[in-house]
């Protein structure tokens, strides 16, 4: 019997020093950001015995639970990359040696203090890349949601000097109904207008207007749309690049066609012959409406582009004074807008709740280039511990689930903010006492037991 309760007392101390452990780490990070608390558990060893009148002593075995789902209290940060979840959810990250190396495990963290290193990649304090969705320039994710390949590490340093071609433009015009015939222009062939402009003479348009387009790179270009009245409610029209050099098309010019308005000075786009119409440099007809006009860019210079391709808005069919329109007063651009940029350098970059990452650039436009996912488990305290306070995905946690933020059942991204560990300094300090106490009384167990053995062996 002194046997087995030595080996109980033994147990103890093998048991309560694991829990010492436990509440050392809980309180040497209790200012380490998104830390959850480890609590210690202990479980009877028992030893059956055949008879009742007897008792065989077992001992205790300690086991730790990282309370991983516990919420942390969220503190205000300065830094538009300190990040934090509120609810359910980790953020991804890789510990790959760099940013490239795609061979490092997936991790899943609270811990959303993240800063650029030296290549520009965003990290935490433990060294892991932030990973997140790549986003068109409205914010959506461009691949597979639940695809773990298809997250990058995120960097919008090398965003510096890029373009946004433009894909869409809308012009609002008036074009005055008191304008005469023109007799002169040549309907059968067009090209007047963007001649005249190559050539630097008078146009025959009774109306010019332009607006600006930029091309895959960046670059803007100015584009002309001249129209001259040839017919009862009829306008001819060309769209000519102010450089007739900037594209692949005679005189710069790369589209033409007819605006035809209805009687109550709506323009007619009902698509068929009676309709307006638009056709390419090729003369190949153009849908419209609704159609994209493509056109090549000249790359003369050395400087090759995409191919231009923009879509056109000229009004809806019948439409109440939007778009092209016909009225007694005197012909004006009402107003335009045309998409694509030339952004500038990178000033900064901002995160918003629903986890779409933005860069700043100097000249003021934003761009959405990543979103970041938030991971989710079916049972997240079942997560495996890491380095850098991380966890790693395990049989007990289930499967990764990437969810954007705020969707079934995944938290939203909080920016300017931490997590802070959800250690209670003063329930470790008590529970710290407790510990102390059992393995002072396991010792005892240890003392008491050998005092037996020695009474039993001076018999």
């Amino acid at each position: 019997m002194a046997f087995t309760a030595l080996a109980a007392g033994v147990s103890g101390l093998q048991s309560f020093t694991e829990g010492v452990g436990v509440i050392a780490d809980n309180i040497t990070n209790v200012n380490t950001v998104g830390y959850k608390e480890t609590r210690s558990r202990f479980s009877t060893l028992v030893t059956e015995t055949a008879a009742l009148s007897s008792y065989s002593p077992g001992g205790v075995r300690a086991y730790s639970d990282t309370l991983v789902s516990k919420q942390g209290l969220l503190q205000p940060s300065s830094s538009a990359t300190d990040l934090s979840i509120d609810g359910a959810g980790f953020f991804v990250v890789r510990n790959g040696s760099s940013a490239t190396d795609t061979s490092g495990e997936l991790l899943y963290t609270r811990a959303g203090s993240f800063s650029q290193d030296a290549d520009g990649y965003y990290v935490n304090t433990a060294g892991n890349y932030l990973l997140g969705w790549p986003t068109d320039t409205s914010g959506n994710i461009t691949g597979n949601q639940n695809d773990t390949s298809a997250l990058q590490p995120i960097n919008i340093n090398n965003l510096n000097g890029i373009g946004d071609a433009t894909s869409t433009a809308q012009l609002r015009v008036n074009l005055n109904s008191d304008t005469p015939l023109n007799t002169t222009y040549n309907t059968t062939t067009p090209g007047d207008m963007a001649a005249a402009n190559a050539a630097g003479t008078t146009s025959p348009a009774d109306f010019e207007t332009n607006i600006t387009v930029y091309d895959s790179q960046g670059r803007d270009h100015v584009l002309n749309i001249g129209a001259t009245k040839t017919g009862t409610n009829t306008w001819n029209y060309e769209m000519y690049f102010d450089d007739p050099t900037a594209v692949t098309a005679t005189n710069g010019m790369v589209a033409y066609g007819q605006l035809k308005f209805n009687t109550d000075g709506s323009i007619n786009l009902d698509g068929t012959a009676t309709g307006s119409t638009m056709f390419d440099s090729t003369g190949a007809p153009v849908t419209f409406p609704g159609g994209t006009l493509n056109f090549n860019y000249s790359s003369a210079g050395g400087t090759a582009v995409d191919p231009g391709a923009i879509a056109f808005n000229f009004g809806t069919n019948g439409g109440n004074g939007t778009g092209f329109v016909q009225s007694a007063t005197s012909s004006a651009l009402l107003s335009s807008n045309a998409d694509g940029a030339a952004f500038g350098s990178v000033n900064g970059v901002s995160i918003g709740n629903d986890g779409v990452v933005t860069a700043l650039f100097s000249n003021g436009l934003t761009l959405p280039v990543y979103k970041l996912p938030v991971a989710v488990f079916q049972n997240p305290d079942g997560l495996g511990r890491r380095q850098g306070n991380a966890f790693g995905a395990s049989d007990l946690s289930g499967p990764v689930s990437l969810q954007k933020a705020g969707d079934a059942g995944a938290g939203k991204i909080s920016p300017n903010s931490l997590e802070q560990s959800t250690v209670d300094l003063a329930s470790e300090f008590a529970e710290l006492i407790k510990v102390q106490r059992a393995f002072s009384a396991s010792s005892r167990i240890i003392t008491t037991s050998d005092q037996i053995l020695q009474e039993l062996t001076r018999i």
